[in-house]
């Protein structure tokens, strides 16, 4: 599903205007804040500890040469920016120019720290203002490099942002293992040419359309827990290299942050440690506002008895650390020198327990007061809601977190930077989720949001959100009893959540795990993705930010049984456009249509793997998206996909892999409209069960009764699925998502351009669309169709409310529950229908 994000020339432009008006950004070799030169060595600790001296961190000098593509235009200055991934890669680059060697080579040298870890891209400035593109003319987002004596780096540009590369290429596929165990490792970062990706749970990864020639390969482990690899691999065109990399585990030793803070601090407020690893905040994605790193996954540290903060963590020893303390995130809020500098502190853990004395010298930078929001909001905020404060300098950056005083009111405290932003937009929304659980009066993507203006004068800025958005009052709902047939407590009762994940999401997945349970649902219904990059060749693998990594899922998984429920893992890829149009756009020769299922079967296995380790209790494939990868599959235009005339046995062959990675149940997720099961796939026989989602009218009119529903659902229960799950001898699992709109009864959303809307368009943080109208009691009356249909009929083994949406409790259009006049009436069926309840 496509993502709202800012502007990458957006992003560009703040960046250059930050380069041009903050002297520590100018270009200057002698440049070189923020790489921890200068820093102090930690104490140790044990009887005796002291304070740290000043000392020089070694350093090495790297010279880099790199070939473009073609001559620049006369006046522009070719550059390299050396990046802050934990203020913000977009906000805090150095960059420093490069001496033409030729027209088409340039050169220059740099002292960095020893060992350090350089994350860095090229860029033209002057007239032309370009950022380095890979092949698929996407923006390069670092390079990376480990200085580890080798005193030589020799890159190649592919392209630059506004051209449109062509030219031949080759592919990178490697697999990576434990060099102590043996055992493959995900979710580590892999890097050549600028093109990154992750490895999934065999190890294994493929980077595609990289140059001809030599390029280093760098393998970077986001929690530091692996030794930093790097080494070159050769590329020719049209081919593949291969690699196998073994890398060393590193252990873990004792760190103890202890950090003092200026006398201005607000007393309780939440300090934080933003970092480079993952285990201090960095997603290692592209988030709101060109961010990497976000206040939610940041550590917290507790406040000691002489007023100090403290922080004890395990850290992996000889990772590089980068990081800062924060009141807020990497941006806002984090400390600087008193100079106003941005400070980014530096650290190689040690073999032996440290511990680290800090002081923070300042919060602010520039002259300006802080700003002090407080903010009521109203009495029907839900118990549990986090409140968060949103800023707009140059476009959203990442929500943070306010700080509660109780009876509804919220406050936070700006510092700033005030010396690069004077003036913002802002705005308040619950749990994170800004842009779908809105203050009413600047709710949307496309909001301004209020406005501020920072000034020498403190300010104390005082608001009240009247309402939230999509959280009116609820409409008046009577639970009618009804006769409920009880099945066996092994009755599935599920609910399946979104798939279009965000980070800041698992600070609120305990919260909606335990909504779920208290539903009586006894499943979940997880919905892990990767994503699809660029078409040809296929670029398809997991990216951070917007997919969960490895330890994202099995985090969920892991809340899911505290709390007894089964688990399934249902993989669902993303999408940088509509899927309709991807697989219209999308080549679809023979040769492609081998790479696809190819990709798409690593795909699987990489979560077959991960429920085969986690003890899901089933694996489900398939889904609405699948058609034109189907036997005789068409186009969403009705065309034929050219899909091979093996694809039948091609799936077969699937599934009969995956049941070497994971011994438990398989179940196909087919989609159902009247009439379809006549056409349903051959293969399904090789499977557990059938996930059958539904997309049936239960009437050709938006106010027809709920018993004439009910009556024509009896009918395609009886008529059509009865009869199915007789021939394929296989347990029916019901998958309803049902949106609260009027279309519902329909099965119809009406689409402004004509036809009938994908039910996920509703989905949050997809921008609302005004001529769909909100219906929850709509809702409400086809689930209750559907369950009196349901009932007594005991060949269907379960039923599963989807499209639930984790973060929020909305009572918007989509078909999640959260909220809803539907979770009550599932709250009165799911345990009636498992004989729990009378």
């Amino acid at each position: 599903m496509q993502k709202t994000s800012i502007s990458k020339f957006a992003i560009f432009l703040f960046t250059i205007a930050l380069l041009f008006s903050v002297s520590a950004c100018t270009f200057s070799l002698l440049d070189t804040g923020g790489f921890g030169i200068g820093d102090s060595v930690p104490t140790q600790t044990g009887p005796g500890a002291t304070q740290p001296e000043a000392t020089p961190v070694p350093s090495a000098e790297v010279n880099f040469t790199v070939h473009i593509p073609a001559p620049i235009p006369e006046g522009d200055i070719l550059a390299i920016s050396l990046l802050d991934e934990v203020t913000g890669l977009a906000l805090n680059a150095k960059s420093y120019p490069m001496e033409a060697v030729d027209a088409q080579t340039y050169r220059v040298s740099l002292p960095l720290p020893l060992d350090g870890v350089i994350k860095y891209r090229y860029r033209i400035t002057g007239n032309t203002r370009a950022q380095e593109t890979s092949s698929d003319n996407t923006t390069v987002r670092y390079r990376m490099f480990k200085v580890d004596g080798t005193n030589a780096v020799d890159d190649t540009v592919t392209s630059w942002t506004g051209l449109n590369f062509s030219g031949p290429t080759g592919h990178i596929q490697g697999i990576v293992t434990d060099a102590a165990s043996g055992q493959p490792v995900p979710d580590l970062l892999v890097i050549a040419s600028g093109t990154q990706t992750i490895t999934d749970s065999s190890g294994r990864f493929f980077i595609k359309g990289v140059l001809p020639g030599l390029h280093r390969i760098t393998i970077y482990a986001m929690d530091g827990t692996y030794q930093v690899f790097q080494q070159g691999a050769q590329v020719e065109a049209d081919l593949v290299t291969p690699v196998q990399i073994q890398l060393a585990p590193t252990p873990l030793t004792s760190v103890t942050f202890i950090v003092r803070l200026p006398e201005n601090t607000v007393q309780g407020a939440p300090v934080r440690i933003a970092g480079n690893l993952q285990q201090l905040g960095n997603t290692f994605g592209d988030l709101n506002g060109g961010f990497s790193a976000i206040a939610d996954r940041m550590p917290t540290m507790s406040i000691m008895d002489d007023g100090r903060y403290s922080l004890n963590m395990q850290l992996p020893i000889g990772a590089e650390l980068r990081y800062k303390y924060t009141l807020g995130d990497g941006f806002w809020n984090a400390e600087h020198k008193s100079s106003g500098e941005h400070v980014i502190r530096r650290l190689i853990v040690p073999s032996t327990p440290l511990i680290i004395d800090d002081t923070v010298e300042s919060w602010q930078a520039g002259p300006s007061s802080p700003i002090v929001f407080d903010v009521n909001v109203p009495a029907n905020t839900p118990a549990g809601d986090v409140v968060y404060i949103q800023f707009s300098p140059y476009a959203w950056t990442e929500p943070i977190p306010m700080w509660s005083m109780g009876n509804n009111r919220w406050t936070y405290k700006l510092y700033g930077p005030f010396d690069v932003v004077t003036s913002t937009g802002y705005r308040y929304c619950r749990n994170a989720q800004c842009g779908s659980a809105d203050d009413v009066a600047t709710m949307g993507q496309a909001t301004a949001g209020r406005q501020i203006t920072a000034s020498l004068a403190p300010q104390d800025i005082r608001d009240s959100v009247t309402q939230w958005a999509w959280l009116n009052e609820e409409e008046p709902y009577t639970l009618v009893a009804a006769s409920i047939q009880a099945n066996s407590e092994d009755f599935l009762t599920g609910i399946e959540f979104q798939s279009n994940y965000t980070p800041n999401w698992t600070g609120f997945t305990s919260q909606a795990m335990q909504n779920v349970s208290a539903l009586h649902a006894n499943w979940v219904f997880l919905t892990p993705s990767w994503s699809y990059t660029r078409t040809d060749p296929i670029a398809f693998a997991p990216k951070p930010g917007a997919d969960p990594l490895q330890k994202d899922l099995v985090f969920m998984m892991g809340q899911a049984n505290a709390l007894n429920l089964n688990v399934a893992v249902f993989p669902t890829p993303n999408f940088t456009s509509a899927a309709d149009d991807w697989w219209m756009n999308a080549p679809r020769t023979f040769g492609w249509w081998n790479e696809w299922f190819d990709q798409y079967h690593q795909f699987l296995v990489h979560y077959a793997k991960i429920a085969a380790q986690n003890n899901a209790d089933a694996l489900v494939l398939g889904g609405e998206w699948l058609a034109p990868a189907m036997q005789n599959g068409l186009l969403a235009d009705g065309q034929a996909s050219s899909v091979p005339a093996d694809a039948e046995l091609r799936w077969s062959n699937i599934i009969n892999d995956l049941r070497t990675h994971y011994n438990g149940e398989i179940w196909w997720a087919l989609p159902y409209t009247p009439g379809s099961l006549e056409n349903a796939p051959a293969f399904i026989k090789n499977v557990d069960g059938v996930y059958l989602l539904w997309n049936a009218a239960l009437g050709n009119d938006v106010l027809v009764s709920k018993e004439a529903m009910t009556t024509e659902a009896i009918r395609l229960l009886d008529e059509e699925i009865s009869p199915y799950q007789v021939s394929v001898e296989k347990k029916i699992i019901l998958g309803l998502a049902l949106p609260s709109t009027t279309g519902v009864r329909t099965s119809c959303i009406a689409d402004p351009a004509g036809g009938c809307l994908d039910w996920q368009k509703l989905n949050r943080p997809e921008a609302d669309i005004p001529s769909v109208g909100l219906n929850l009691i709509a809702q409400v009356d086809v689930y209750e169709s559907l369950f009196n249909a349901i009932n007594g009929r005991s060949w269907i083994d379960g039923v599963v409310s989807r499209g639930y949406y984790p973060p929020a409790m909305l009572r918007d259009k989509s078909a999640s529950v959260y909220g809803k006049p539907a979770a009550d009436l599932l709250w009165y069926w799911y345990p009636r229908l498992r004989g729990i309840a009378q």
